[in-house]
């Protein structure tokens, strides 16, 4: 008997009993239908780590000033101006690793246009901050070294500052207002998104460090040459733990620390951070699948039992087959067709349902999903292989009926 006689074989016997058939497979739909949805749940949540990843900016460490104390109680990072202008250029300069290292300032502030006003950050930035964040222009231009040097009042916008001023206007050439301070908006940011701990990236104005310093957040008096923040990018293939550690290193140098001492600034791997979240979110994709795939299991279970129940309804029939000339691999390839065909016909379905699933959860709970094509077809085959490993013992008994007992079974 040939393989497509077995697989006709299989199919007319499936339809017989129709309704038996579709319950049968109903476990193998539900169960890769549910792998399918929670691993494009799991995809999505890293395709998104990912995306913040990126919209940091990549290989990239911030250095941020060190704590204050006040009557015994230690105050948060920030607090004390410990980094300067001066540490960022001896970092570029002397550690190799470093691409740029950009000084920065931050504050907030109301910004005036019109009859509009919105509160917003203010960052006081140097020409590298671009590059050091990955950060280009969409409109217009960025901060100039000319604007950096003449402490020229420009501005560059992030898109949600500029649709609250402007709406879908172009701001280029515009005068806002920043603490009643005129600045000429000159360019408007590439959008960034949220960051990992829900800020808006994008609800931002860049204006020149020295115009920062002067005109809007002020310096500090103990050293006019202080930073908030130093952005460091690490070049690409060069090892990030080591450079932060040349990193501390110089800076304790600088800072004349004694090796009792700590450290008075405070170093933090954004790219490190956001891979553990990644990595979070990869472990919680292979539990959701686990968890997923015992329905699966139920169904390869659910298999067997009816195709026991199928061998012992068709002992008879069997027999007679036997008896005219069928092989015992006949039989087997009979029951093992039919078991995967159930199998299949059930994971087929259970695709469409999981693509559905996942796409129904991405627009109703607002959850970003993702279908990996190696996650169908790991499905897919899991299925196949469930109909074979459960169908194989229900098809070997089958075949090693005698057909005599066969015959005279009732």
């Amino acid at each position: 008997m040939t393989g497509l006689q077995s697989v006709r074989i299989a199919l007319r016997s499936l339809r017989v009993n129709k309704l038996r058939t579709a319950l049968t497979m109903l476990g193998i739909i539900i169960g890769v239908g549910a792998v399918i949805a929670m691993v494009a749940v799991g995809a999505g949540a890293q395709a998104r780590v990912a995306e913040q990843i990126q919209s940091l900016g990549s290989n990239l460490i911030i250095v941020l000033s060190g704590s204050t104390t006040s009557g015994g109680i230690r105050l948060g990072h920030g607090t004390q101006l410990t980094i300067t202008e001066d540490d960022a250029a001896a970092i570029a300069r002397e550690v190799a690793a470093v691409q740029v290292a950009a000084p920065s300032m931050r504050g907030t502030a109301q910004v005036v246009y019109g009859n509009l006003n919105w509160s917003t950050v203010i960052q006081g930035v140097t020409v590298d901050y671009a590059e050091a964040r990955d950060w280009p222009v969409v409109t217009g231009r960025g901060v100039s070294p000319e604007d950096v040097d003449g402490a020229v009042k420009v501005a560059v916008l992030g898109q949600t500052t500029a649709q609250n001023l402007f709406g879908d206007a172009p701001p280029e050439g515009q005068i806002i207002r920043i603490k009643k301070v005129p600045f000429t908006v000159v360019g408007m940011l590439a959008r960034k998104g949220q960051s990992s701990w829900g800020q808006d990236q994008d609800d931002i104005i860049l204006i020149p460090l020295s115009t920062a310093k002067k005109k809007v957040l002020g310096a500090s008096q103990a050293n006019p040459r202080a930073v908030g923040a130093i952005s460091i990018k690490i070049r690409t293939g060069e090892d990030m733990p080591e450079a932060e550690g040349q990193i501390r290193a110089l800076l304790r140098q600088r800072h004349r620390l004694q090796p009792y001492q700590d450290d008075d600034f405070w170093l933090r791997n954004l790219s490190e951070v956001l891979q553990t979240q990644e990595e979070s979110s990869r472990v919680m994709t292979y539990l959701l699948a686990a968890i997923a795939s015992v329905s699966l299991l139920v169904g390869g279970i659910g298999i067997m039992n009816i195709m026991l129940v199928s061998v012992t309804e068709r002992t008879r029939e069997i027999g007679l087959r036997m008896a005219v000339g069928a092989r015992r691999r006949d039989i087997l390839a009979q029951f093992l067709v039919e078991a995967v065909t159930l199998s299949l016909i059930g994971g087929t379905i259970g695709i469409v349902l999981g693509v559905g699933g996942s796409e129904a959860i991405s627009r109703f709970a607002e959850w970003r999903t993702l279908v990996p094509p190696e996650a169908v077809a790991l499905a897919f085959g899991f299925a196949a292989a469930i109909g074979i490993f459960f169908g194989f013992y229900p098809a070997r008994k089958a075949a090693r009926l005698d057909p005599i007992e066969a015959l005279r079974y009732e």
